[in-house]
């Protein structure tokens, strides 16, 4: 199983593991994951890593038909700027690969902001660590394993 899978069954979180086969030629590997399983895109939320103007990391994680706010999300994190992180970066920080990276079990534990509306859910879907692999779980159990904030961070 991936470090995802592996972080949620070690705190008990209460999830569920949905898969797919993914298409490589896939645009957008939320949209993908929504689709496939039969999901509302708002349900489904996708995970980005960001950079700070000190080159500090950050992750954001929203709804996969959402647009990252950049001035929102530097306003959460208390800084002045944030822009998308080097996606080598990503892969080395986090230890997974683009379209398969999971707010959970990253190598860098990572400030980490959810956006707001994954509150209004019962469970919120995130990537299990792989592409074709999707965690299912409470936004609040997601938060507390992650020591998140829920801000408003998209457009």
């Amino acid at each position: 199983m991936t470090p995802a899978v592996n972080l949620a069954k070690k705190l008990k979180l209460d999830y569920q593991l949905h898969e797919y086969q993914h298409d490589p030629s896939a645009e957008s590997y939320g949209l993908e994951a929504a689709d496939k399983l039969g999901l509302p895109p708002e349900h489904v939320f996708k995970t980005l890593v960001v950079a700070t103007e000190s080159d500090k990391l950050a992750v954001a994680i929203l709804p996969v038909i959402a647009t990252l706010n950049f001035k929102k999300m530097a306003k959460a994190m208390g800084c002045k700027k944030v822009q998308m992180a080097d996606p080598k970066v990503v892969e080395r920080s986090s230890g997974y690969v683009l379209g398969g990276v999971s707010p959970l079990g990253q190598k860098k534990r990572l400030p980490t902001v959810i956006h707001e509306s994954a509150q209004q859910l019962t469970t919120m879907h995130v990537s299990g660590g792989r592409r074709g692999l999707e965690i299912e779980l409470p936004p609040a159990q997601l938060a507390q394993a992650l020591t998140a904030k829920f801000a408003d961070i998209i457009d």
